[in-house]
C-alpha cells in the first residue's frame, strides 16, 4: 500500500468506488427525471418513492415468493413501471400541460403519501437484503478491495444508460420520442399515438428508478426513507446536467459521484454540500446546465 497526497491509496480508491457507486445511482435516477421531464415537462417528485418501491418489491418477492435477485432484476422494473404508468393515465396527464409547480405539487404529495404507507406497515427502521451469490465476495487488486458485487452495479448502470441514451439519441423510436415533445400535431399525422408514447415514457422512466432501487437493496438497507435520502441529491443533477438532457443525467450523475467521494477524502466536512455547491457555480455560469439548451 503506498500513499497519495499523503493519504493511504487504500482510503482514496475505496472512497472513489463509493463515490462511483453513489454516481451509478445518481445516473439511473437523474436519467429517469430527465426521460420524464423532456417528455412529459412534469417535475416528477415521486421518482425516490419510485425507486424506493423498486427496493421494497425486490425485498417482497424474495420474502413471499421466493424470488431471486436476478428474476427481480426483470421483474420489479415492469411491475413499477406498471404503477407509474397508472399514476401518469390518473393524474399527470391532467397537469403536464400546465406550469411546472402544478406537476411538482402533485408529485411531491404523491411521493409523501407513498413513503407514509411504507413506514406505517414496514416501520423506520429498514430490512436487509442479501447480496446475490454469483456476486459474493471481491478480488484484491493491491491497492484495494474490489467487492464484486459493487463492481457489477457500476458496469451494470453504466451499460444501462448508455443503452437507453442510444435508444433516445440514436434510433428511429428515439427521434419520434424527441420530435413528439416539440411539435406533437405534427408527429400524430405520421399516424403515432402520442398519448401512448407519453404514456409508456413515463412507464419506462419510473422502470429507471425501480431498477436503481432493486441494485440499490443488498447494500443499503431497504426502508421507507431511502428514496426522501437520495431525490434532493437527483434533483441537484439534473439541474448540474441539464433539465431534460439526457447525456448530462448520465455524464453528471457519475461525475458528481466522484466529486463526492474525493470530497470525503481532502474535506470530509463538506461531502454533504459539494454537490450543491458545484449546483450553484454552474447556475451562475450557464443557467440551462452544462448540457441544457440555452434560450
Amino acid at each position: 500500500m503506498f500513499d497519495i497526497f499523503g493519504i493511504p491509496s487504500q482510503a482514496l480508491f475505496g472512497q472513489l468506488l463509493i463515490g462511483l457507486i453513489n454516481g451509478s445511482f445518481y445516473a439511473l435516477l437523474s436519467l429517469g427525471l430527465a426521460v420524464i421531464f423532456g417528455m412529459l415537462n412534469v417535475i416528477n417528485f415521486t421518482h425516490g418513492a419510485q425507486y424506493m418501491m423498486g427496493a421494497f418489491a425486490a425485498y417482497l418477492l424474495l420474502q413471499y415468493l421466493g424470488l431471486n435477485y436476478w428474476e427481480a432484476l426483470v421483474i420489479v422494473p415492469l411491475l413499477v413501471g406498471a404503477s407509474g404508468i397508472l399514476v401518469e393515465r390518473l393524474f399527470l396527464q391532467y397537469v403536464r400541460k400546465l406550469d411546472h409547480v402544478y406537476g411538482l405539487i402533485l408529485t411531491f404529495g404523491l411521493a409523501l403519501v407513498i413513503e407514509g404507507l411504507f413506514r406505517n406497515y414496514f416501520g423506520s427502521s429498514g430490512e436487509p437484503y442479501q447480496v446475490p451469490d454469483a456476486l459474493q465476495g471481491g478480488h484484491n487488486l493491491g491497492f484495494m478491495f474490489l467487492p464484486n458485487y459493487r463492481a457489477w452495479v457500476i458496469g451494470f448502470s453504466l451499460v444501462v444508460c448508455l443503452v437507453t441514451w442510444f435508444a433516445i439519441e440514436r434510433t428511429r423510436f428515439g427521434s419520434y420520442l424527441r420530435a413528439a415533445t416539440e411539435n406533437p400535431t405534427l408527429v400524430r399525422a405520421f399516424g403515432i399515438n402520442v398519448p401512448r408514447m407519453v404514456t409508456l415514457t413515463y412507464g419506462f422512466g419510473v422502470g429507471l428508478a425501480a431498477l436503481a432501487g432493486v441494485m440499490a437493496a443488498p447494500i443499503y438497507n431497504v426502508s421507507p426513507q431511502m428514496g426522501s435520502e437520495v431525490i434532493i441529491v437527483v434533483f441537484a443533477v439534473v439541474v448540474i446536467g441539464g433539465m431534460g438532457s439526457i447525456l448530462g443525467a448520465i455524464v453528471t450523475g457519475f461525475g458528481l459521484g466522484i466529486i463526492e467521494g474525493l470530497t470525503k477524502v481532502f474535506f470530509p466536512e463538506a461531502s454533504s454540500t459539494v454537490i450543491f455547491v458545484v449546483m450553484a457555480i454552474v447556475l451562475l455560469i450557464r443557467p440551462a446546465g452544462l448540457f441544457g439548451r440555452l434560450g
